[in-house]
């Protein structure tokens, strides 16, 4: 359907890119997370099971600890539901969750679903040649 003149284009290399290159951000922004608001986090989620059991052993595993930690509470507390019902999340500490945190990792939560669906569309578009 898409002539080789598109797949020779500018356009078609973003729109192939930029899944991989909001993966890197996505990252980056998690790391930057880690760095600066990890405390936080684990202060706010101090009466949940899931960061009193593997909180502290991720946290002593270096960077990749650190992310998998912040994604599994960017998880907790933008799908609340689930995480309390399956007893990972304390239901008072989601409601007494610091708002500004809450942003940010909401805004981490955003990016992920930008990825899914950019990479899907980029790799419909792959399909349709």
């Amino acid at each position: 359907m898409m002539g080789k003149d598109f797949w020779m284009s500018w356009l078609a290399f973003w729109i192939l890119a930029g899944p991989i290159l909001l993966a890197i951000a996505s990252t980056a922004y998690s790391l930057y997370l880690r760095w600066r608001y990890l405390d936080a986090m684990l202060e706010a989620l101090k009466n949940s099971r899931y960061v009193h059991t593997w909180g502290p052993g991720l946290r002593q595993q270096g960077w990749f600890g650190g992310l998998l930690l912040i994604a599994k509470i960017a998880g907790m507390v933008t799908m609340p539901r689930v995480s309390i019902r399956i007893g990972e999340l304390d239901p008072e500490d989601n409601k007494n969750f610091p708002p500004h945190l809450k942003r940010l990792l909401k805004i981490k939560a955003v990016m992920l679903v930008g990825i899914a669906v950019w990479g899907f569309i980029a790799y419909g578009l792959m399909k349709l040649e």
